[in-house]
Formats: structure tokens, sequence, C-alpha cells
């Protein structure tokens, strides 16, 4: 009934979450309502929740006949998800996961960028939250964690990144 109402205003497409707002972060989300909203759609629908890797991706996509996917928290501390899915939707491949000196140049510029346009005092703040995020992919989380949410300048939040990184082995892949 949403769709349709959507499409009748002149929507031009539609993103359905597998997932009622009452199930929060609960549980799996389910694809069959999406599907039937694609079914009886006359716009581009796009398909959200739980899509956390290429191969689920390709099975949203087929299971549903959705025109898109649309991921959410799955990007979060891990924004190499869309390379991944793009190269396995267009070869039918896995792309080999970042190594650690590649995860360490995108945390270092992400931390940069916030640091930049946020300013001192919000940006090491908000760094605190996106680097939990990217230490989920990583070895030694919870030390290196607690010790970088002490933390509160820029440039204490980067030096920090510069050591924990060069502590690593940069060769290394993180784990498929």
């Amino acid at each position: 009934t949403i769709a349709h109402i959507a499409e009748q205003s002149g929507i031009q497409a539609l993103t359905v979450h597998g997932r009622t707002r009452a199930c929060r972060y609960k549980g799996e989300a389910e694809y069959d309502t999406i599907a039937k909203i694609v079914q009886q759609s006359r716009i581009p629908v796009i398909a959200n929740g739980d899509i956390t890797s290429a191969e689920k991706a390709l099975s949203v996509l087929q299971y549903t006949d959705a025109a898109a996917i649309m991921i959410g928290r799955a990007a979060q501390g891990a924004p190499w998800i869309f390379s991944e899915i793009n190269h396995f939707l267009a070869t039918g491949k896995k792309l080999a996961k970042p190594t650690i000196a590649e995860v360490s140049d995108i945390v270092n510029e992400h931390i940069r960028n916030l640091h930049s346009f946020y300013g001192e005092f919000l940006g090491v703040r908000i760094a605190r939250k996106h680097m939990g995020w990217y230490l989920q992919h990583l070895p030694q989380i919870s030390a290196a964690k607690k010790t970088f949410n002490q933390l509160d300048q820029c440039s204490e939040q980067l030096n920090f990144i510069k050591l924990y990184f060069q502590s690593l082995n940069g060769n290394l892949r993180l784990a498929a």
C-alpha cells in the first residue's frame, strides 16, 4: 500500500528495509515483503537489510529481483564492502580483502577528514566511534579501542593510528 502511494505521489524509486521499526536491530531481515513490493511496483525498488557480504548481496538481488541494494551498517568500519560487492556482481569472483597497509591509509584519511570537517573538539569525539568500527576488523581490538577513546587531540589520534598500524604486518590481509 505504501509503495503504491509513493508511486502515485511521483516517487522515482523506493528503498525497503527487510525489518520493521519494532524489530530494531534484532533478528534477521526478511526479503519476502521486498520481493512482493518489487512484483507489484512500477518504480525501481532497492532492497536493504543485513547485506553484509558480496554473496549476500547477490542472494538478495536474486531473491527479491530488486533493482539495487543498499548497504548500511556493514559499511561501518569496512567501506571496502562496496568494491567487494561490485567486483563479485561483475565477475562472480571474490575480491581479496584489503591489506593492513591499505586499511591504514583508509583509516588515516577518514580520521583526518573527520578532524578537518568537524574541528578538534567534535572531530576527536566522532573519530572514536568510527575507529571502533574499524577496529572490529583488526587485531588487538579492546586495548586499542580503550587507548584511542582516551585521546583528546587530533594529533594524538593520528599518532596512535600511525603507531598501531606500524605494529601490524602491513602485507597481511584482513580475514575473509
